[in-house]
């Protein structure tokens, strides 16, 4: 058996010893500074990273190993640090001054990025405009979701162009002028993650804070993957609450399930290795709600094996269980979206039918 990469071996340690073991507090109480000094320690933000910059340069199937266990663990600390390995892979491709600025200190966890730019797909609509002014840009308009307000360092923002070109810039996360964070925001999960919304009014940024302009379209094909491909942290919570099932006695419940969630897996995860990114789509769409329905029979399943105490606040079962919804909409598009609610009437229409096929005999009128 070929030894896990090292990182992943990490990964593994810091959820066992520091992050499930506080899950449900950090669940209710916030991701605390701690937690995200620990991941910063841990080598994990530059997994992704060039290996002259400080990184790991690790391949692709480690850093969904990593993702899946972090999630698995404390999926709101999970979903902090996931913000910034986005920011890595795009400035290890740039050629530009703002590489040789900050790629180093993000490989190496002395800061830590987020993102503000998934409202970049809800186009031809544009929530946040960008406009050169000067030797730099000028970007008004409204963020909806920002994550991690007050962990993060340094933020990637987008705007679109009049000419729809996508604009997508380095700047501090901290308010500012031109830059106003909403109060935290209160959500059914994850509210542990800070995420908060943004409000620009003409916030500028100089030309060498730009890591990349390209047009709308060819961002929308880059980006189309990234959305249509399960992603890890369903797995992670998913085997996570399977593991509460087998603790509470149902073994072979568990087994059955984990079976059929490692079958969709591997598919998953072969066709993200798939050379051309945004090819098969209709596949990964398929297998992205059918991981999405073993999901949701996970954790379901930990919440019937644990009954009424699944209900207390202080429960990994309900945890995992709100987790679950979070991902369901987490990065969702228009594609999606429409792939996963036909999936679910495809599924409700054969369980009526199934339900109606046997005549009621003898009973009377149907009440």
């Amino acid at each position: 058996m070929t030894a896990p990469h090292p990182l992943v071996a990490t990964a593994q340690a810091l959820a066992d010893d520091l992050l499930a073991p506080h899950a449900e507090r950090v669940d209710q109480e916030g991701v605390p500074e701690s937690h995200i000094a620990a991941i910063r320690r841990s080598g994990l933000l530059g997994v992704s990273a060039p290996k002259e910059y400080g990184g790991a340069g690790a391949p692709d199937a480690v850093a969904r190993e990593i993702m899946e266990i972090l999630a698995g663990a404390c999926c709101s600390t999970w979903f902090v640090q996931t913000q910034h390995h986005t920011p890595v892979k795009m400035l290890a491709k740039a050629e530009l001054p703002v590489r040789k600025r900050l790629l180093r200190p993000l490989a190496t966890g002395e800061l830590l990025a987020g993102i503000a730019f998934a409202h970049v797909r809800a186009f031809p609509r544009v929530p946040v405009r960008a406009t050169a002014e000067g030797d730099g840009w000028r970007f008004d308009g409204r963020v909806p979701w920002y994550t991690g307000w007050g962990l993060n360092d340094v933020m990637l923002l987008a705007g679109v162009t009049d000419a729809d070109e996508v604009v997508f810039a380095f700047t501090e996360a901290r308010e500012q002028p031109g830059l106003r964070p909403s109060p935290p925001m209160r959500l059914a999960a994850l509210t542990a993650a800070r995420t908060v919304s943004l409000e620009l009014d003409g916030l500028w940024l100089p030309e060498e804070s730009v890591v990349l302009r390209t047009p709308q379209d060819k961002f929308a094909l880059v980006d189309r993957p990234r959305n249509t491909n399960a992603s890890p942290a369903v797995f992670g919570v998913a085997y996570a609450a399977l593991r509460l099932v087998e603790q509470a006695g149902e073994a072979e419940p568990a087994r059955v399930l984990r079976g059929r969630l490692d079958e969709v897996r591997r598919r998953v995860y072969a066709l993200a290795e798939h050379p051309v990114p945004h090819e098969r789509i209709e596949e990964r769409l398929a297998l992205k709600t059918r991981s999405y329905d073993l999901m949701r029979a996970a954790t379901s399943a930990a919440v019937v094996a644990q009954g009424g105490r699944a209900m207390d606040l202080g429960s990994p079962a309900q945890r995992l269980a709100r987790e679950g919804l979070f991902l369901l909409v987490q990065g969702q598009t228009a594609e999606v979206r429409r792939a996963h609610l036909d999936a679910l009437a495809d599924i409700q229409g054969a369980l009526c039918c199934s339900l109606d096929v046997q005549p009621r005999v003898g009973l009377g009128p149907a009440q």
